[in-house]
C-alpha cells in the first residue's frame, strides 16, 4: 500500500453526488464496505493481480444506505493484489461454500507496486482533484 497525501483529504460530500461524479471517471464503490466507511476504487491494470486507487470514505451523517448521507475522504492509496495461478487451496469438492466460491486466494494481498503504477496514482488523484474541488 502506498499512500498519496491529497487536498481531498477531509473533504466532504454527498455519497450520491460523489458517486455520480466519480462513476463516469471509471471509479466503482468497493466491495469491502459497511454501514459507516467505503471506498471508491479505480482499476488501474491487471497485471500478475490488479492494482488500483482506493479513495476511502466514512460517514458523517447517517449510514452509507441512506438516502442523503455525507461523507468525508481520507487519503488516497495504492494497492496491489498478485493472486496465485490455479484453483483455491481452501476450497473443499462437496463444501456448499467452495460452488460458489472458486476463486484463488490472493498470493499477496500487498504486493510491491512498481513505479509506473505510483506515477499514474498520482496523475489520478490530481485529476481527481481538479474534477471535486473546482
Amino acid at each position: 500500500m502506498i499512500e498519496i497525501p491529497s487536498a481531498l483529504e477531509g473533504k466532504t460530500f454527498r455519497l450520491y453526488k460523489l458517486e455520480q461524479e466519480l462513476k463516469p471517471l471509471g471509479y466503482v464503490i468497493g466491495g469491502n464496505w459497511d454501514y459507516d466507511h467505503g471506498s471508491f476504487d479505480y482499476k488501474i491494470d491487471d497485471e500478475v493481480g490488479y492494482q488500483f486507487l482506493r479513495v476511502p470514505f466514512e460517514a458523517v451523517d447517517g449510514q452509507l444506505d441512506s438516502n442523503g448521507t455525507t461523507v468525508k475522504l481520507g487519503r488516497p492509496y495504492l494497492l496491489s493484489h498478485k493472486y496465485q495461478i490455479g484453483v483455491d487451496d481452501h476450497a473443499h469438492i462437496g463444501n456448499l461454500s467452495a460452488s460458489f466460491n472458486q476463486f484463488a486466494e490472493p498470493q499477496d494481498p500487498d504486493a510491491q507496486i512498481p513505479e509506473k503504477y505510483i506515477n499514474i496514482g498520482k496523475i489520478l488523484v490530481k485529476e481527481l482533484e481538479n474534477h471535486l474541488l473546482q
